[in-house]
């Protein structure tokens, strides 16, 4: 299903920006002042030269796919603890174990799975539960954290990849001069130019993808802390229980 989903995405982005190339050529053969940005944007990216743009974004789109992949998985795992925890609670209440562990059955997200194992082992102990709480709390954080590595090779990937195309862009340009046996301003301009546009379409690629990474890891944060503060007060509420 994740699979799924990226590959979803990356074909989704990529068939945006593959229609964004197709009327940047358009315009670029009938350029009008005043164009749009987008406009201004592909059409510089088709000047870069697809060997070393290609690369480029590829690393923008497939980092974009695992990205949102993330965004959508910490949306859906994100719930109202509060609810859950007065639920869980009322359900001990009334129907004892294996009503609250009904409650947490029907409840997504990982605050909800941690709580199940722990009730589930409530009849070994206090002691398991704690030991069951903790080991499956590590699980969904793995599972949470799961795709940032990717999304970090790509941030550093981007920029890396601009730098080189800029390299071989200049190396390019001095074969050129060399060859011409004349430095002209016009052909060392026009080299020098779409060297350059590797490296800022790097940059812009890297930029994009790390605000997606911060605004991850910035959830996963927020929901580990959440899920902490949470099995806390399942072993309160275990406690309270036992001593009945």
């Amino acid at each position: 299903m994740k699979k799924f989903l990226i590959s979803s995405v990356a074909l989704s982005v990529l068939g945006t920006v593959n229609a964004f190339a197709q009327e940047a050529a358009a315009a670029a053969e009938t350029q009008v002042a005043g164009e749009s940005m987008h406009h201004v944007m592909m059409q510089k990216f088709l000047e870069g030269g697809w060997e070393w743009m290609l690369p480029v974004l590829l690393c923008l789109v497939v980092g974009l796919a695992v990205a949102i992949e993330r965004v959508l998985y910490l949306s859906l795992s994100t719930i109202n603890s509060k609810k859950l925890v007065a639920s869980v609670e009322e359900a001990l209440k009334n129907g004892g174990i294996e009503a609250a562990k009904e409650v947490c059955r029907n409840t997504r997200g990982p605050i909800a799975s941690i709580y199940y194992q722990g009730l589930d082992r409530y009849n070994q102990g206090l002691d398991s539960v704690e030991k069951a709480v903790v080991s499956y709390g590590s699980v969904q954080t793995g599972q949470m954290e799961s795709g940032l590595t990717w999304i970090g090779l790509f941030i550093a990937l981007s920029p890396m990849l601009g730098f080189m195309g800029t390299v071989v862009g200049m190396i390019q340009a001095f074969d050129q001069i060399q060859a011409a046996g004349d430095i002209s301003p016009t052909l060392v301009a026009g080299g020098i130019k779409v060297a350059l546009l590797t490296t800022l379409f790097g940059l812009i690629a890297a930029v994009v993808l790390q605000l997606f990474y911060n605004y991850i890891v910035s959830k996963i944060d927020s929901l580990v802390n959440d899920m902490e503060d949470s099995s806390i007060t399942l072993m309160d509420i275990l406690t309270a229980y036992n001593k009945k």
